[in-house]
This record gives C-alpha cells, sequence and structure tokens, in this order.
C-alpha cells in the first residue's frame, strides 16, 4: 500500500493500543499499514463457501499479525477475510464487521447476509473474518474424532470417569502439534486482529454485528478500542463475569424451562407425532428415553446413544422454537422412543447429521477451533473432582441439564495457563443489545449482566421467544425494525424496550 493518507486514519500511537509490555513504540505501524490483496473466494472445485462468496460479489484476502503482540516482530499468522462492497458508495458510512458466534466459528461467509439486509448494504462494506486459528486463517487443529467436547457426566461417578477420560483426551487432541500456538489464541488477541484489519483497510472507526460469543468478542473490542468504536449490535450476549470453559454452567434452568415449551407444543401435535396429549405426558416420554439410555446404550441406526449424549442432542435442540425446528425436534424424539422401547430406530436426516458429527468428527468444527480459545481466556480449576461436586450439587434442581452443563472441558488438562486475565467489561460505550427472554444458550440473566457491564446500552427484550438469536433470525419486525434503524441512522431507543413475539 501507498502511503495513500493512511497516517490521517490511523496514527501511529492509536496503532499500538494493543501492544504488549516492552515492545517498541510504533511495533504494530506495519501491520496497520499493510496492502491487503483481494483475489476471488473459490478455491477449489468443491469450495461451496467460495463459490457462493464469488457469486454474491465478494471478495477475499488474507492479513499478516503477530502471532504474539508482545512481540510483534516475531512470528507471524495470516487471517482470513471477506468484503462485499457497500451498494451505494455516495452514500458509504464504512465496513460492518460481522461474527456468528463461537468461538470457533469460521465468519467470511457471512457476508452474505447482504440478501436479508439490502438498505443496510447500501451503507456499508460488509467484512467477514475467520478469527485467528480458525477456518481458512492460519490453522490450529485439535485432532478430535468428534465435532465437540460437550457431553454429560452421565448418572454416577462411573459415568463421570468416562467424561475425564475423555476430556482428557481431547486435551491432547489439541496439544499434539499446537503447542507453540495455544498461548495465543485468546479473544483479547482476536480483538487486536479485528483492529489490525480495521486499519488495513483504511478504516478509522468499525461498526460490528455480533452474536452469542460474539457479544463477547464485540465487548472486548469496546474495552480496548472502544475510541475505534461506531455503530455496534450484540445479540444474544454472553455473561462477560463468566464467560469462559464454563460458560454453560449456569445454562440448566434456562434449558429445562425451553424444554417444557417444547413439551408443551409437542402436547399439542400428539395426533401427529404421539409423544403424549399433555406436556407432562411429553416430559415423561423425554425422561423415559434418558431413564433407557442410563440403562444401556440405545441403538439408533448403527449409533448406540447412552446418558451421555441424550441431555447434549436435547440442548441442541432447544436454541430455535420455530414451528419447523421443533417439529424436527418431534420427529427425533420419536426415533429416540422407539429405540428407548428396544424396537427398530432409523435416525432421521437431521439425526443421522448429529450422530454422525459427533461420534466420527465430520460435522462443523466450530468446538474443535474454539476449545482452545475458551482455555486461553480463563483458566479453570484442573481437578476433575471440583466439577462432581458442583454436578452432585445440582442433581436436585437440575438432573437432566446439570450434569451436561456443569461437567468438565478439555481445559481442565490443558498444559498452558492463559497470558493475560479475562477482561474486564465496563464501558459506556452506545451499544445496542437484542436478545429473547428465553434463550437457553445463552440465559436472560446472563445478558442483563452484560447490559450492565456495558453502561451505556440499550437492550431490545424478544418477549416470550424461546430461542437464540433474533435480528434476522426470528422474523420479528419490532427488534429487526429497531437494529435497522440504529444501523443506517443511528437512532436508538430512549430506553429499553420490549418487543412482542
Amino acid at each position: 500500500m501507498s502511503a495513500l493518507a493512511f497516517g490521517a486514519l490511523v496514527d501511529p500511537a492509536g496503532a499500538d493500543a494493543g501492544v504488549g509490555p516492552g515492545a517498541p513504540a510504533g511495533a504494530l505501524t506495519p501491520y496497520y499499514r499493510q496492502p491487503v490483496a483481494w483475489h476471488i473466494c473459490t478455491i477449489g472445485p468443491e469450495d461451496r463457501v467460495g463459490q457462493a462468496l464469488d457469486a454474491a460479489g465478494a471478495k477475499c484476502a488474507e492479513v499478516t499479525v503477530p502471532l504474539d503482540y508482545r512481540r510483534p516482530g516475531g512470528p507471524t499468522i495470516s487471517v482470513a477475510v471477506s468484503r462485499i462492497r457497500a451498494a451505494d458508495p455516495a452514500h458509504r458510512r464504512g465496513m460492518l464487521l460481522v461474527n456468528p458466534g463461537g468461538p470457533g466459528g469460521a465468519a467470511i461467509q457471512y457476508v452474505l447476509i447482504k440478501q436479508l439486509i439490502p438498505q443496510v448494504v447500501a451503507r456499508y462494506d460488509l467484512v467477514g473474518m475467520d478469527p485467528r486459528f480458525v477456518g481458512r486463517s492460519t490453522p490450529l487443529r485439535c485432532r478430535w474424532d468428534t465435532d465437540t467436547f460437550l457431553r454429560s457426566a452421565g448418572p454416577d461417578r462411573a459415568s463421570y470417569a468416562q467424561s475425564v477420560a475423555l476430556a482428557r483426551t481431547l486435551a491432547a487432541g489439541c496439544v499434539a502439534g499446537n503447542l507453540d500456538r495455544l498461548p495465543y489464541a485468546s479473544t483479547r488477541n482476536t480483538v487486536r486482529d479485528i483492529d489490525v484489519i480495521r486499519g488495513a483497510l483504511g478504516e478509522p472507526r468499525l461498526s460490528y454485528l455480533g452474536y452469542s460469543y460474539g457479544t463477547y468478542l464485540g465487548a472486548v473490542y469496546l474495552q480496548m478500542f472502544g475510541a475505534r468504536a461506531d455503530r455496534f449490535v450484540l445479540d444474544s450476549a454472553v455473561d462477560p463475569t463468566v464467560y469462559g470453559p464454563g460458560v454453560l454452567s449456569r445454562n440448566g434452568p434456562a434449558a429445562a424451562a425451553a424444554l417444557l415449551h417444547w413439551a408443551a407444543w409437542a402436547a399439542g401435535q400428539q395426533d401427529r407425532y404421539g409423544l403424549g396429549a399433555t406436556t407432562e405426558a411429553v416430559l415423561s416420554t423425554v425422561e423415559r428415553i434418558n431413564r433407557a439410555a442410563v440403562r444401556a446404550p440405545l441403538r439408533v441406526g448403527e449409533f448406540l446413544v447412552d446418558s451421555h449424549v441424550v441431555p447434549y442432542w436435547l440442548f441442541l435442540r432447544l436454541g430455535d422454537d420455530s414451528p419447523e425446528a421443533y417439529a424436527s425436534l418431534a420427529a427425533e424424539v420419536r426415533v429416540l422412543d422407539a429405540a428407548a422401547h428396544g424396537g427398530p430406530a432409523t435416525p432421521t436426516p437431521s439425526l443421522r447429521e448429529f450422530l454422525t458429527g459427533l461420534f466420527t468428527g465430520a460435522g462443523d468444527a466450530s468446538d474443535r477451533a474454539g476449545t482452545p480459545i475458551l482455555c486461553a481466556d480463563r483458566d479453570v480449576s484442573h481437578n476433575p473432582d471440583t466439577y462432581f461436586r458442583a454436578i452432585q450439587a445440582h442433581r436436585a434442581d437440575e438432573p437432566l441439564f446439570g450434569p451436561l452443563t456443569r461437567n468438565l472441558t478439555p481445559c481442565a488438562f490443558w498444559p498452558v495457563r492463559p497470558v493475560e486475565p479475562p477482561t474486564v467489561i465496563h464501558t459506556a460505550a452506545p451499544v445496542l443489545m437484542v436478545g429473547a427472554d428465553g434463550d437457553p444458550v445463552t440465559p436472560y440473566p446472563g445478558q442483563q449482566a452484560m447490559h450492565r457491564a456495558l453502561t451505556g446500552s440499550r437492550l431490545v427484550t424478544l418477549h416470550g421467544a424461546v430461542r437464540h438469536g433474533v435480528y434476522l433470525d426470528a422474523g420479528n419486525t419490532c427488534a429487526d425494525a429497531t437494529v435497522n434503524q440504529y444501523l443506517m441512522d443511528g437512532v436508538r431507543p430512549a430506553g429499553d424496550i420490549t418487543c412482542a413475539t
């Protein structure tokens, strides 16, 4: 890149806001001033993501960043980015970075949301970024034969010992060949990468749309680089005080409430699914499945589904309250119920996809990429007994989901400790938050905790929705219009508002 008036956009002192202690002044300036070479996104004949990006008019590139920001002159890695230019250049506002969550979720494909928000795309360059070590960025691949570490601890000490063995094995699979990169997988370093991308693209400020874990990523950016933030939208926020390996530890009650909501729906579909004519009867069907899986693994097609899997399968299915998602879950429950009765049980296509990923690792790799991020962000107990005591303390009040959400993770066996402490979120930046009050994945009390930490935020609550993800996901005119108005005109509600489902 030529000089191109770049100094007017990024001053050298500002460029060093994320540099580690001991690094010389101006050490990051070359990263902020690097040229960005845009190219087509397709990288092979089977690259469906790249093909879709190219068809949408996107371009892709790689941005070089330090592996360790404390040593800017040391080893480097690359971060993959995509961009779709603003449709109305004469009224362009800047860049809007989109992150779908995770941690570990690839994001370059999320610029394709341009099809859902044409009025916003007219004003912004949409930018996607595969966070460091994720997707097309320099990889950090855990060698797993599963797509996630999430399992229930099961009913007793013996089943918990199986969870401990799995977590230990998965941790070793992440360490192999990656030890030199593990300390630098943190959210704080990803935020520094985001700011380098902002500077390399010649943007004085950054607008942002983040979902789920992406809300934490956005909040950390606000904390570290708030002066460079423009319009930030955080959807389905995580609790910043617990984010880390134990991020799900408080999800049990919200997951149980979501199961109750689905059971009430399924009871109204008794003629179609036969799971029970009342909410209580449907819940009894689910409990029968779980009890049977405790006694012996259930044969579902070629798979064996045990008590480690049933609660995770249910939890994964409860984040969408649309009729289509509820119908899909009902069909899957009917299959599992047949297996619990000892009959033939052929998995539905969605259930087969889930089980294939779980037992072979052929599914979404976000947890394989995301586990190093969790472990780099917050230290946890390395004593397995700590987690078992927590599970036992909550078996009575969280019998189905507590052994899942409070179970240990591979971080309990991580060989390196976080380089930096967790980020304390406390900023008055003007943020717009949106979320559902029945969200089982990022429960509403945690969303409120983020709202309190972001003291200048406004919260749009979708009342009565039992889902994870609101803006552009829930089909709610009130919530979508509020976000669109903010992104387009900078107008936020005067205070918190509630949208009806």
